[in-house]
């Protein structure tokens, strides 16, 4: 298919694909508190405790369950079921799981990161509403990988309209004549088969600019390398957003090496082409 002149290409670029729903998954993080809700409701009894160490033994013994590393692990904002590695006050090196299998290890916890002067001077009224506003940060942490999302339903949207058949999440072990590719495995984000050809399509977009956009530009231009001797395959990139404006060099690059590279605007280039062959 002839291919779209760059500076049509890099003129068309979406300014964005952020929706109102983009930046707190509020049904996921409510999911995440309500699973944790009953034993932070547990730990409520230490807050305003005077005498905090005592009110942590006393817990403690009465259930030491309480004292799951995983509701620690929000109170500080960590997701690493307990294998998070720290100096502890003697300088040695341990993981948070070590410090909750004793009183006396959850007090050091406690103390070492902080959380005993906002318990003691009940700075925070009630946990559960504090890991949901934890949960909320950590989410938005979350929104490249949705950005990633929302441009794959984009383009499924584009190919139901289009009565295209297309699998998803393919893996490149599913064609063993591809040999090119070697041992990796390759795991692409859709794959269109017509009568004439098999499209291995990777899709992104990208709301800011920074290091990955470059990487991956150029991990694509080896990957069309190896694909492009294959005669029955080709590689199809379909990537967007204003995160690119800051690396028209290395996406021009990409693009003039790349037969096939479309955004948004001009994907409809190539439906037109999967439509004229045999699907």
């Amino acid at each position: 298919m002839e291919k779209i002149p760059f500076d049509e290409f890099w003129n068309t670029l979406t300014e964005t694909n952020t929706t109102l729903g983009f930046f707190v998954d509020f049904k996921k993080v409510t999911k995440n508190v309500e699973s944790l809700a009953i034993r932070l409701n547990q730990l409520n009894y230490l807050l305003g405790k005077e005498n905090l160490e005592e009110a942590v033994h006393k817990l403690f013994e009465e259930n030491p369950r309480a004292f799951d590393v995983s509701l620690f692990e929000m109170l500080v904002a960590v997701r690493s079921k307990g294998k998070q590695m720290v100096l502890d006050n003697k300088r040695n090196l341990r993981n948070f799981s070590e410090f909750f299998t004793s009183a006396d290890g959850v007090w050091d916890f406690i103390t070492g990161t902080g959380l005993s002067e906002i318990f003691r001077d009940k700075k925070i009224s009630n946990l559960v509403d504090y890991v949901f506003g934890v949960e909320v940060g950590l989410d938005s942490n979350a929104r490249k990988s949705r950005c990633g999302k929302l441009m794959a339903e984009q383009i499924k949207k584009r190919f139901r309209d289009a009565n295209i058949d297309f699998e998803t999440e393919v893996n490149s072990t599913e064609f063993p004549d591809l040999t090119r590719l070697g041992k990796d495995m390759k795991r692409f984000d859709f794959v269109v088969k017509t009568s004439a050809k098999t499209y291995l399509i990777e899709v992104n977009f990208y709301n800011a600019s920074g290091s990955k956009p470059n990487e991956v530009a150029r991990a694509y231009r080896e990957l069309a390398k190896e694909i492009l001797p294959c005669e029955n395959y080709e590689f199809v990139w379909i990537t967007d957003g204003r995160g690119w404006r800051a690396s028209q060099n290395k996406l021009k690059e990409a693009y003039q090496e790349i037969p096939n590279v479309f955004n948004l605007s001009t994907l409809e280039k190539f439906i037109e082409n999967l439509r004229t062959e045999k699907l």
